[in-house]
Order: structure tokens, then sequence, then C-alpha cells
């Protein structure tokens, strides 16, 4: 299989020790294509870097909710230059995460988000977005976008939400967590999906799908995503990793 790990994060120090050796090691494992998101401009950086470096991994730019805080208006002008390098696919990880108190207050999380969705127009380049606890919020933000196209990553809101994105013409993208055994509400939204606006992802180094859960993740497990969304849709591992990885490949632009 040729699979495609939408969202995984190399700059993570959880990779400090063997980073290179996990990278080299992934298309031993089937894994055909990457994309890094950063968190913050620093980590921004790095994904770019290490996409420069491995020809199958591409970064994605910007600032994670939980990581807003430094943010200042003039941090676009970083992010634009960055997202204007080659193996630079899309704006993220941004988003909105109201689920921690210790967070950036709400108000800046919606102005960081409102902002980059409204680079991502400037640039034509689609968006990852991380949504937590926020549903109704982010849709409202992303609807005040409506030449913005993007993703939901690591999707947890409801079928009926799922319908509503791809109805926006969004991508939906699913991790390990469709191995969970509580995953009911995962799994209703991902049958609630057409293969066609599906992606799969892993999250690494979060979010290890059964029989892996609570290890380090990383790219190789995405074929446990793959495996349960192709049991959901009633086709085979190939067929879904080869249509995941065209969807992939389509939304973010890679030849």
């Amino acid at each position: 299989m040729n699979l495609f790990d939408t969202h995984a994060h190399y700059d993570a120090d959880a990779f400090d020790g063997d980073r290179d050796q996990v990278l080299s090691g992934l298309a031993d494992r089937g894994v055909a294509l990457v994309v890094n998101p950063g968190c913050d401009l620093t980590s921004s950086r790095t994904a770019v870097a290490l996409a420069e470096k491995y020809p199958f991994l591409y970064a994605a730019v910007g600032y994670h909710p939980e990581n807003c805080g430094p943010y200042v208006p003039e941090d676009l002008d970083a992010l634009r230059a960055l997202a204007k390098c080659p193996k630079a696919v899309a704006i993220g990880e941004i988003g909105l995460d109201y689920h921690w108190e210790d967070n950036p207050s709400r108000e800046l999380q919606r102005r960081v988000f409102r902002d980059q969705l409204a680079l991502a127009e400037e640039l034509d380049l689609p968006v990852i977005v991380h949504d937590r606890d926020a549903h109704a919020e982010s849709l409202r933000l992303i609807r005040a976008f409506p030449r913005v196209r993007g993703v939901f990553h690591c999707f947890s809101g409801s079928a009926e939400m799922a319908r509503e994105l791809v109805g926006l013409g969004w991508m939906v993208s699913f991790t390990g967590v469709l191995t969970y055994k509580n995953a009911r509400r995962a799994l209703e939204a991902a049958a609630a999906v057409p293969l066609e606006r599906v992606m799969i992802e892993t999250d690494s180094p979060y979010m290890a799908p059964v029989p892996h859960r609570g290890e380090r993740c990383d790219s190789g497990y995405v074929s446990y995503v793959c495996e349960k969304l192709a049991e959901l849709k009633g086709i085979s591992p190939e067929a879904c990793a080869q249509a995941t990885l065209e969807n992939g490949r389509r939304f973010f632009r890679i030849p």
C-alpha cells in the first residue's frame, strides 16, 4: 500500500533521539507521503526545513491555538514568507481549542484564527484546522471565509457536523481514534463522510492506534487507521489507501 499520513509532527521533541531513523524508514512501511504542520513560528520553520530534506515530506505553517500566546500581527509576515517555500502546502495547524483553561484567551485564539484564514485566502492555500470543544465557533469563522478550503484534522465533531463540512466543500480527517473502544462518535462521523472527502493521519507522536495505544506514534501506524476506515466503507485496505492518497494529493496540490 502507498499511504499518505496527512498530519504528523516530526518537529516534536519526542523524535529528537531518532528522527532521521524514523523518517528514513517510512517508505519501507508503506508510507508514501507525509505532511508536517507547524504549531508556532519555530516549529513551522523546522517543518519547512525537514520538508526540504526529505522528498516525501511536506510542511504546513501556522500558529496552533494552544501556542498562539506570543502572536503579534507582524508574525503574519514570517508565516507568509515560510508559506511561499516550495515544500509548504498549507496554513496550519490553526483553529480553536476551548478545552484547556490555561490556553490563550478565546478572544486571542479567534483573532489569530481569523488572521491566518485571511492569509490562506491571500495565498490561495488550504488550511488545516484544529477544533477542540469549539465546534460552533470554528464553523462560524470558516463560514466567514467562503473562498478558503480546508480540512478539520483529528475530527471530533458529530456526523451532522461532518456532513455540514462536506457541504461546504471541506475535507474531514481521522486518526487512530477510529480504533479505540469508545470511538462511537468518530466512527459515526467517518461513516457519514463520502470516501472522496476523507483523509487519514496519525497526529504523531500522539494518538497511537490500537494495538499501539499509549506508545509514541509515527506515520507507519497510519495503516491501522486505513484498515479501520476501509472496514467502515466496505472496501479493501488497498482501495482505501489509494483513495485517501489521491484525496490528500488533490487537497494539498502535490503532483
